[in-house]
């Protein structure tokens, strides 16, 4: 068995909090995590998963004593994650704990299982997880931090940096449901601009490859990145492909500038992460999945770098800069 494929146990470490659980002592829950993402060298070093176990811990979950996480990760392969998604239901784990491309595939694993997603990709009603936001009513819960209104802003504030774009480009991961609509809404916001847009579908290396040499082609004035899980494992080459080809672009991630990008817009991700606990304790303590309203974040963070502007020729406007949350020189 691969190391991707291993099961891996985590403890807790903290102890359990006098009288969590007394209606059913001596209880051991057992969570299956399914990541779309590869297997990290250790999962405490990871900051997502380490803000999941932090909101369990504080919660008065720890191993040895009353919980067992096995993880599974997916390695950026749909089909890989709809065979691990499988193998946990077989488990009669208690809980999955997901997130993006995860959620589809838990769903398609089991109808009876709760599934909480920290970080629902795809509309959770458009694609029938949920059937209403606030009820969801099925096993499906957790966070949706997208939303058309929300995908358009990228748009908007690509614009303040390179107010002179004629033409932008948007990519997508066709694997995402909500990668049509995302640029259906991208290119009504572009209509009202007068800015032209060319879609772009990537959902390997080698289509992101090919997608930026298209860019520089058609001379494309800069680029937004849809929201998608198998982006945030290529981070790194989405960012220096961007700066090859001197396209300013802007996506969801916090990693995307961290990796050298110019620009992200998204929700404060390990703030999901351990918010997924909470929807977990609620779940194992009796409330049913499909009870628990479907969340979406109560803030998002903004950050440039700055020195990739400078390596692009772009003067971050300092109307933008005052709006960052973080600017990284």
């Amino acid at each position: 068995m691969s190391n991707r494929r291993q099961i891996l146990s985590m403890g807790l470490g903290a102890l359990v909090a006098p009288g969590a659980f007394a209606q059913q002592p001596g209880k051991v829950w057992r969570i299956g995590f399914l990541s779309a993402r590869p297997a990290p060298a250790s999962i405490n070093a990871d900051p997502l998963y380490k803000a999941f176990l932090d909101g369990m811990r504080d919660l008065g979950y720890s191993a040895g004593k009353n919980l067992v996480v096995t993880w599974r990760f997916g390695d950026g392969s749909y089909g890989r994650l709809v065979e691990l998604a499988a193998d946990l239901a077989a488990t009669k784990v208690d809980v999955i704990v997901t997130h993006a491309e995860g959620t589809l595939a838990a769903q398609k694993a089991t109808t009876t299982i709760p599934i909480v997603s920290a970080v629902m990709i795809d509309d959770p009603v458009v694609t029938g997880f949920a059937k209403s936001l606030g009820h969801p009513g099925g096993n499906i819960t957790g966070m949706y931090p997208y939303a058309s209104e929300f995908v358009a802003k990228y748009l908007e504030l690509l614009m303040v940096a390179v107010p002179k774009a004629s033409r932008i480009a948007v990519i997508g991961n066709p694997d995402n449901a909500s990668s049509g609509q995302f640029g259906i809404a991208l290119q009504d916001a572009a209509k009202k601009l007068k800015v032209n847009v060319l879609l772009l579908n990537a959902r390997s290396p080698q289509e992101i490859e090919l997608s930026y040499e298209r860019m520089a082609r058609e001379k494309v004035s800069a680029a937004v990145i849809l929201p998608s899980g198998f982006y945030l494992q290529h981070v790194r080459q989405l960012a220096e492909l961007a700066v090859r080809h001197r396209i300013p672009s802007i996506w969801g991630g916090f990693q995307y500038p961290q990796a050298g990008g110019l620009m992200s817009y998204g929700f404060y991700a390990t703030e999901n992460y351990r918010r997924a606990a909470t929807f977990v304790d609620k779940i194992l303590k009796g409330t049913k999945a499909g009870d628990l309203p479907i969340e979406q974040p109560m803030r998002y963070q903004f950050v440039i770098n700055r020195k990739a502007a400078n390596t692009l020729g772009i003067a971050i406007p300092h109307e933008l800069l005052l709006r960052a949350d973080e600017v990284i020189e």
